[in-house]
This record gives structure tokens, sequence and C-alpha cells, in this order.
């Protein structure tokens, strides 16, 4: 089998689909460690040639894990919507990506559309576009989710209140969710990531932050980040859980390094549903992702890291989430190298999401010891605030003093609102009018000892 490409008189042979499109990634680091990124720009670009050309029905035929082999191959190829697939059935990848460059490809067509992509089809026609590409048409796919909130409106976009505490002190982690409310974040969610893992110290958390937002009636949800089958635990024990959580990737085999498998998930999903704790929807999972989980758990079957990653998102779907997201830089330089690997890493993995139907949201992030600094981060969160991303993170000082990496702000994102114009969640918007923290327009205002939020929260007013 394989295919093959001509560049001048030199002919290229790619042995199988599954090298193709590792040969097609944009470099990282992470395929080069893996041994299956190309070995030249001159055999990179040979490979998004022979890609562009192929047509889009050959990755429902030749799955690039076995389907015998992988459960998530199975939940791709058995939930594939061949109705929604039909109208661009017929398009090879290039004329794919230049149809969703046109003006024929409205947000309205594109959310029918979604149900018919799979992972493997957005990753191989993100191979072939440049980072603008990657902007515009991500920014015409839109993906509405709901809990206690409207998260993902056009024009909108909400941010996750991370606030993180080295020994999980209630009292640290309440200053924190303070200072991010005034600066009006946590419309996503209020999301900590524990450093225990044990059941009552979580259970704990989880009777803090409903206690803050049944309190000043926060129209938001929260989230204590530990393994689902400890939510499940928890749930069962009575917990205050709003939504579930599990870092997921895109292959059987690193979910199972994970501690988890489809039959977990929906398990959860069940439990978490059956609460009906949400307001005005029921979107009650929480998913994170990250380019190289796999390689890193020796599972990703030879297939690249973009599309293993695509891969996760379909695991996603099949839960219809509140929220995903790619916590991009975290995993490190081994996977990405350095500002630049991050940034195109960053917008790839939202584009992918959003074609899928999957609301995508990014943690801008990177580690100490990787190429990048907040220059870099800068730059990646203007980039997808443009390109219509669901959330970012707010993080006191943009510094996780628990989980030791740099991301983004609670003031970062007053600086992408001013200069596109996105407002919070609506439901958000009006509560944070409500309690005197922003003008009706969504713009802060002075902040006071008398300011509701300080004056109700003994200890905290200054």
């Amino acid at each position: 089998m394989g295919y093959r490409t001509t560049i001048g008189s030199r002919s290229w042979l790619f042995g199988d689909l599954k090298a193709l499109m590792a040969k097609a990634a944009p470099i990282r680091s992470g395929d080069t460690l893996a041994g299956i990124a190309a070995g030249s720009a001159e055999e990179n670009v040979a490979a998004k040639l022979c890609l562009a050309d192929l047509p889009l029905k050959s990755f429902l035929a030749e799955p690039l894990i076995p389907y015998e082999e992988d459960e998530v191959t199975r939940l791709i190829l058995d939930t594939h919507d061949r109705d929604a697939f039909a109208p661009i059935g017929h398009l090879t990848v290039g004329e794919f990506r230049n149809w969703l460059l046109s003006d024929q490809a409205t947000s309205e067509m594109l959310a029918r559309l979604a149900p018919g992509i799979t992972p493997e089809i957005a990753a191989a026609v993100s191979k072939l576009m440049r980072n603008q590409d990657l902007i515009l048409a991500a920014r015409k796919c839109g993906v509405v989710t709901r809990f206690r909130n409207t998260i993902g409106l056009p024009g909108t976009m909400a941010v996750r209140l991370q606030p993180n505490h080295p020994t999980d002190d209630l009292d640290g982690i309440t200053a924190s969710i303070v200072d991010g409310l005034l600066y009006g974040c946590g419309d996503a969610v209020i999301g900590v990531n524990p450093a225990s893992d044990n059941p009552s110290v979580l259970a704990g958390l989880l009777r803090r932050l409903d206690d803050i937002i049944r309190r000043f009636d926060i129209p938001t949800q929260a989230c204590v980040l530990s393994h689902i089958t400890t939510t499940i635990e928890l749930i069962n024990r009575g917990a205050p859980v709003d939504l579930a959580f599990q870092s997921v990737a895109g292959t059987e085999a690193a979910n199972a390094a994970f501690g988890v498998d489809l039959a977990t998930l929906r398990e959860a999903s069940d439990a978490v549903q059956a609460l009906r704790r949400g307001t005005v929807g029921a979107n009650a999972m929480y998913f994170e992702t990250g380019q190289g989980s796999a390689l890193s758990a020796g599972a990703h079957h030879g297939v690249d890291q973009q599309t293993c990653e695509a891969r996760a998102y379909a695991v996603c779907r099949a839960f219809a989430p509140l929220l995903v997201n790619s916590v991009v830089g975290f995993i490190g330089p081994e996977y990405l190298y350095d500002g630049k690997q991050i940034t195109r890493a960053g917008l790839e993995d939202h584009f992918c999401g959003k074609l899928m139907g999957v609301p995508l949201g990014c943690d801008v992030c990177y580690t100490n010891h990787a190429e990048a600094d907040q220059d870099d981060m800068d730059g990646l969160m203007t980039l997808l605030a443009a390109a219509g991303v669901t959330y970012i993170l707010g993080v006191p000082g943009a510094d996780d003093v628990m989980l030791s990496y740099q991301s983004t702000s609670f003031h970062d994102q007053l600086y992408l609102r001013a200069l596109l114009g996105l407002r919070r969640a609506p439901e958000f918007e009006a509560w944070l009018a409500r309690m005197g923290i922003a003008d009706g327009q969504g713009r802060l205002l002075p902040q006071t000892r008398h300011q509701p939020l300080l004056s109700a929260a003994p200890g905290l007013s200054p």
C-alpha cells in the first residue's frame, strides 16, 4: 500500500496513513522524540502535498489504531454520523481546508457538520493550515454549553478561577476565590486542583466551594479536580459535586495510564447527572487534555501527538461536557519545546476541538524548564481570544504555587476584554452588576471596604 508523491525529480513514499499524518505534522519535539517526525522540511512538505490530495473518506476506511485493539477507535467509528458527514464526503483534505476558509462554511453549517467530523479528519486538515487559518476557521465554530450559566455564546469568553493552594488550606483558597471574583473571573468554573487525594479533605473543599456559591448566589459551578473514581465515591457520600472531572487521552492504553476507561467515565457521568444540580442546563462533565500525554505513557501506537490529542476530543464529545481544555504547555519541553511549538499546539487544539463540536478552552501555560516565557503566553492568549476560545484560566499572579507552572492571571482576561470587546457568561455578568463589582457592560467598578463580597466574608475585608 502506501502513499506516494513527487516533488521535482524526487519521489516520496509514506508507508501508511499513520506515517503520512506524522510526517505532515508541523515539527515538534514530541514527534521527534517518538521517532516519527519528518526528517527534513522537504519531507514535511511532500507529506502535506500527499495529504492534501487524500479523500476524507480514507480516514473511515483506514483507522490509525486498529478497531479491535482500541476502544477509542471503536467509539470514533461506531458513533460517526454519516448523515452529518455526507455534505463533505466527496472532498479531499485540501478541498476541505479551502471550504472551511470560504464564506460557504457558516457557523450554522459547521454546527451541523460537527458530528460527522472524526478526530483524524480534524487533525489532517489542521496540518495543512497556517496559524491564521486555524484562527479564522475556529472562530466560526460556535459551541454553547450550560450548567448554572451559559458558556460559549458569540462575543463571550469565560474564565476558570483556579485558587490552588499547596496545602489545600481553606482560608487561603477562599481568599484567592474572592480575589478572582473581584476581577470578574469564575464564570467557567471555580476549579481547585487539590494537593491531597484524601476523600475527607476533598469533601471539605467541595463544601467550602458550595458554601461560597450558595452564600453569594453566584451563577457558576464548582469543581475539585480529583480522580473521577474518587468523585464517584464523593457523590455516593453525599458531597456537593457540580461537575465530574477527569484528564483523558486519545487511546485506550493512555486512558488506562490515567486509571480510567469509557465505562468509568459513563458511570461518573450518570452519577453526576442524577444529582441535577444545574439550573439552566445539564452539561456536567469537565475534561482536561494535552498533547504528549499518550506518548508519555508509551501508548501512542506510533500516531503523532496532535492526532492523539484530537482523538481525546472524541472521548470528551461522547459525554456532552460543560468544559474541555487543553493544558497546552503543561507536560513540558519534551513534547512542546518552546513558545513557537506551544503556540501552534494551542491553536491546533482549539480548532480541532471546536470543529468537532467540543467546548474547547485552553490553559495558556508553560513549565519553567521550557524555552518559553510570559510574552509567548500573551501572544497565544491573544490569538486564542481572536479565535473565539471558550475560556482561559485565571490563576493568582499567573503563578500556580501548587502545580508549579506558569499560566494566565486574573487581570490578563481584562486586557482581552478591553482589546476585543469580549463579555462574560450573561448570567455571571448580571451577578457582577448586582454585586457592585462591574457595571452593566461588564467593566469593573472601583472596590471599597463596603463592597458586599468583602464585607460578607469574615476576615477578608481590607
